[in-house]
C-alpha cells in the first residue's frame, strides 16, 4: 500500500512510502483494542482515595441512645455511618488499578488502531523537518496547510523535538509523540495523524521485530 508525501507547506512531493501491511494493513482485531484501552485507561488511575472507616474515627464509644423505642434506626455510639461526621462504610481505598496486556496483544492492537487510521484515510506523512525556534503559530501554519485544522492532531515523530513539542504544546487538539512511545488510546484518539518519514521507519521498526 503506497502513500503521498507532503511537506509541512501541504504540497504533494510527488514521492510515495510503501506502508508495511504487517502494521498498516491488518484485520483490526476490536476485542484486543478493547483490552489495551482498557489497560492503558486503568493504569492512568493514581488509585489513592481514602474515607475513614468507623474504626479509624475519633470520637466517644458511648451509646448514644436504646437498643428499641427511639423510632429510628439502630445507632451505636458518635462515629455511627447514620450520623453527620460518622465514618462511611465499605468506602474506597488505596489500592493499584494496574491491568496487564501480554506483549504480543499489545502490538496487534496499536497494529489494529493503526489500520483503522489508514482505513479512514486519517494518516498523512509529511518529509521530516524541524522548527528553528518554538512557536505555537508555526505548529498552526503546518495543520492548516495539511487541511486538518479542526480535527484532533496526533503529529508522530522519530525522536524527541523540544521545539515541536512546545509549539504544539498551547493547541488543546493536538500532540505530539514518539514514535516507540505511541499507544492504542492515543492513536484512536486522534481525529488524524501527521507521521513523518523517520517515524513511520520506527514505528514499522517497533512493531514488526
Amino acid at each position: 500500500m503506497e502513500v503521498s508525501v507532503f511537506n509541512i507547506k501541504g504540497e504533494d512531493t510527488g514521492r510515495k512510502v510503501t506502508l508495511n501491511e504487517a502494521v498498516f494493513g491488518i484485520e483490526p482485531n476490536d476485542h484486543i483494542i478493547y483490552l489495551d484501552v482498557k489497560r492503558y485507561l486503568a493504569n492512568q488511575r493514581q488509585g489513592t482515595a481514602k474515607s475513614k472507616e468507623r474504626s479509624e474515627i475519633s470520637g466517644s464509644t458511648r451509646k448514644l441512645g436504646r437498643q428499641k423505642g427511639g423510632g429510628g434506626a439502630r445507632r451505636g455510639d458518635i462515629n455511627s455511618p447514620l450520623l453527620v461526621g460518622g465514618a462511611r462504610v465499605f468506602g474506597p481505598k488505596p489500592r493499584d488499578y494496574e491491568l496487564k496486556v501480554n506483549k504480543k496483544a499489545k502490538t496487534l492492537a496499536r497494529c489494529s488502531a493503526l489500520s483503522y487510521k489508514v482505513q479512514e484515510n486519517a494518516l498523512i506523512v509529511v518529509e521530516d523537518f524541524d522548527l528553528s525556534e518554538p512557536k505555537t503559530k508555526s505548529f498552526v501554519e503546518i495543520v492548516n496547510n495539511l487541511n486538518v485544522s479542526g480535527k484532533k492532531v496526533l503529529m508522530v515523530l522519530p525522536e524527541a523535538n523540544k521545539n515541536v513539542y512546545l509549539s504544539a504544546r498551547n493547541l488543546k487538539r493536538a500532540k505530539v509523540a514518539v514514535a516507540s512511545d505511541i499507544n492504542t488510546y492515543g492513536v484512536l484518539d486522534a481525529g488524524v495523524m501527521i507521521v513523518t518519514e523517520n517515524a513511520l521507519a520506527k514505528i514499522e521498526e517497533v512493531l514488526t521485530k
